[in-house]
């Protein structure tokens, strides 16, 4: 099991651990401040920096089995072992613009109150897919996004039990990805009087740190798809 300290603080940017496991798949450690790939947000980049100096660069994280977090290397560079330990160092600039981003898509879809069936988040552009057939008013959807950014709403995390998540059905929005069955605790994202709905992704703590965006491009991809591109600036 891996440690998640992203769960908890989305912007520790370092942490000192030990190596558990290395092989193809990639290095796990007892904790870690990298966030593995999902639910639409990458996997994070950085450096784990050993004892004696070296440096390796991770260039990509992902889950791996049960509880594990693997870190990803170029390829033909010198390994850790298990046991080594280790200082790891996250690439924030990139992880917060994905922080801005994942924060945004919740903006957006609490604006456009469909259903959600996919989403793909990147440092500098995202999109969500919804199930519809209205016309999206790029302008308009722009102004109610940035009003709810410059509002500058707290966002916060909590957790509820699976049990409570089935007595509210309504909090799941997404139509493609269901929160994992079979667990204590699902963790919800909650920015008051505007979104609530399980979230594992990582966040800004207000949505004034998003910044203003606009709606670049809407898609339709099928009689009740649309597609709707969001962009920074």
């Amino acid at each position: 099991m891996t440690q998640a300290l992203f769960r908890d603080d989305a912007y520790r940017k370092t942490c000192e651990t030990k190596v558990t496991e290395v092989n193809d798949g990639g290095i796990a450690l007892e904790q870690t401040v990298f966030y593995p790939q999902g639910g639409g947000q990458p996997g994070d980049s950085g450096f784990l920096q050993l004892a004696h100096g070296e440096t390796i660069r991770i260039t990509d994280t992902r889950h791996g089995e049960g509880d594990k977090i693997l870190h990803m290397t170029e390829p033909g560079r010198p390994l850790p072992v298990p046991g080594d330990k280790v200082s790891v160092e996250l690439d924030w600039d990139r992880r917060y613009a994905h922080m801005r981003m994942h924060t945004c898509l919740h903006l957006l879809g609490a604006v456009l109150r469909y259903g959600v069936t996919g989403g793909a988040i990147t440092a500098d552009k995202s999109r969500l897919d919804f199930d519809m057939q209205d016309t999206v008013d790029k302008e308009l959807v722009t102004q109610k996004v940035n009003a709810l950014i410059k509002a500058d709403h707290p966002v916060a995390t909590r957790w509820i039990t699976e049990d409570e998540l089935d007595q509210q059905p309504e909090l799941i929005r997404t139509m493609s990805v269901k929160p994992p069955r079979g667990v204590a605790r699902i963790r919800l994202l909650e920015i008051p009087g505007v979104d609530l709905q399980p979230c594992a992704g990582t966040h800004v703590a207000r949505t004034g740190e998003i910044g203003p965006v606009r709606i670049k491009k809407v898609e339709k991809k099928g009689a009740h798809n649309r597609r709707v591109h969001i962009v920074f600036g």
